[in-house]
């Protein structure tokens, strides 16, 4: 299925297939395609290049596609990767999985400041929640993996 390239945000570069890949949801998805493109929030003068999800009903696109600035993409792939790093490394160490006197996992330094990562204890659940979350991060571990694995490829084919 082609992306639509006639509405605000304008795809440059595109995964058409997406629906073959997308993880568990793989073949049974409405998320069809992915584009990197033009964002839709572009002023005149003015250009941002964002990432898109384009979601499909079957019978229309979505208003639920999403739409991110790039560099949200990668904070929100940065925060995959220190929350998994903190699930193998740290949350074993303490009975509920995080320390409820210091729920701060890391300070990730960015642009002069930091992005703070923590378990959030305002939620009121979070005691049962932190346990069903570490079991779905393990039981998807191979294929949060192997993406990890593709983006540590690339990134290194990039010099970073």
């Amino acid at each position: 299925m082609k992306i639509p390239t006639t509405l605000k945000h304008k795809p440059v570069i595109v995964s058409e297939n997406y629906e073959n890949v997308d993880g568990r949801y793989a073949y049974k998805t409405d998320a069809k395609g992915l584009s990197l493109g033009l964002a839709q929030w572009n002023d005149r003068g003015k250009v941002d290049i964002s990432a898109k999800v384009w979601r499909y009903t079957g019978e229309k696109w979505s208003r639920q596609s999403e739409e991110l600035p790039l560099h949200r993409v990668l904070d929100l792939a940065i925060l995959v990767a220190r929350t998994k790093l903190y699930f193998r490394e740290d949350s074993y160490r303490y009975p509920k999985l995080y320390d409820p006197e210091k729920p701060l996992v890391d300070r990730v330094g960015m642009q002069g400041d930091a992005m703070t990562v923590s378990v959030c204890t305002e939620n009121e659940r979070i005691d049962e929640d932190i346990k069903l979350f570490s079991q779905a991060l393990s039981d998807d571990d191979e294929m949060i993996g192997e993406r990890l694995r593709s983006l540590s490829r690339i990134l290194k084919e990039m010099g970073y």
